[in-house]
């Protein structure tokens, strides 16, 4: 940042504050980790598909997705 772009009044301390403070609304949590999960998973299967080591379907990018969903919640709620 230049000289020119300081907080005036200490209020970028205010936001930090806020923002380590907000714990976040679970539910917003949940639907991203599902989310990118499945559009993760989704780019998974079709690589995999792609060098023909698994076949591109619903049911591989949804089990896929479930076990990112699962992995990625168990280390991210413990």
């Amino acid at each position: 940042m230049s000289d020119g772009d300081t907080d005036r009044d200490g209020a970028g301390d205010g936001f930090e504050a806020g923002v380590s403070a907000s714990q976040g609304d679970p539910r917003v949590l949940i639907a991203m980790n599902a989310v990118l999960s499945a559009l993760f998973a989704w780019a998974v299967v079709w690589g995999l598909s792609f060098l023909d080591v698994l076949e591109f379907g619903f049911v591989n990018v949804a089990t896929a997705a479930i076990l990112l969903f699962a992995m990625t919640y168990l280390v991210t709620m413990s």
